[in-house]
């Protein structure tokens, strides 16, 4: 699977499927102000005018494929959830990208300076900090939704793996409706983590690596990109493969794939009514 594909499927999701970006001025983000917007710098450690150049930089250079908030449009991955910018530090993944592009994925290089490409990261740091930590928004009301249309769309979309009667029976009474809605939305936990709403967020992410030989190397996910993909076998024995476009085949199973392919389906209703359904099963 190619680079743009593979971050287009492959992705951790946030809090709320569709908060806009965190932008300069204050405009974006449940915050409402500058409020959520310094904290989010403040917590992922980036310089503020770096976040401010970095926002006109993405805007002028990046918006027009990935969208303005940066999660996506048709042809372009959504960069804020894609894991390469998830696990970047200091630029190490995200540079080489903005530096060269991708021209054989439809990327073309960009015309970047080194100082515009470390601003884009800061912008992109910070726009994935602000989606996974709800400490940095300043949130009102979530019950604001429909439960007889949330028990509709759940009969309709989620009642062939879950139950109101069975593993979710009693969820409404664990969580506070923010957490829950967290909960659902997120199953995992943020970043791969467990402990979500029903026992199927508890199975991992597995992989089967075919060789060119034919032989095959399957277990747990360890970390997967264009340009590499690891894994822990049945006896925990930990393998790294160097991919070059199909070589080594990999094949991922994801047993919360019908979450992450909902993620970019859900309208506002449809969160608000579903949480405000999951509420009432006490």
């Amino acid at each position: 699977m190619h680079y743009w594909k593979l971050l287009a499927l492959i992705f951790v999701p946030c809090l709320i499927a569709q908060e806009p970006a965190f932008t300069p001025g204050g405009r974006g983000g449940p915050n409402q102000g500058d409020k959520g917007i310094t904290a989010a710098i403040a917590g992922a450690k980036e310089d503020p005018a770096a976040f401010e150049r970095g926002a006109k930089a993405y805007a002028a250079n990046c918006g027009g494929c990935h969208g303005a908030t940066g999660r996506g449009s048709v042809g372009a991955p959504d960069l804020v959830r894609s894991l390469l910018v998830l696990d970047d530090e200091k630029g190490i993944l995200i540079a080489p990208v903005l530096r060269n592009g991708r021209p054989d994925e439809g990327m073309p290089k960009p015309n970047l300076s080194e100082e515009q490409i470390a601003d884009i990261v800061a912008w992109l740091h910070v726009q994935t900090y602000s989606a996974g930590h709800r400490s940095t928004y300043a949130f009102m009301d979530v019950l604001t939704g429909d439960a007889k249309k949330g028990e509709a769309y759940f009969n309709a979309t989620c009642k062939g793996c879950h139950s109101a009667t069975g593993d979710l029976k009693g969820i409404g009474a664990r969580y506070d409706a923010f957490a829950l809605q967290a909960r659902w939305l997120q199953p995992r936990g943020g970043r791969g983590g467990r402990g979500g709403a029903s026992p199927s967020s508890n199975k991992p992410v597995t992989v089967t690596v075919t060789l060119s030989s034919g032989e095959k190397i399957s277990g747990t996910l360890d970390r997967v990109d264009d340009f590499s993909v690891s894994l822990r076998d049945s006896r925990s024995d930990y393998h790294s493969f160097t991919r070059d476009g199909a070589t080594p085949k990999v094949e991922i199973n994801d047993p919360m794939k019908p979450h992450t392919d909902l993620l970019g389906k859900y309208t506002d209703p449809d969160i608000h009514n579903m949480t405000a359904y999951l509420v009432t099963l006490k």
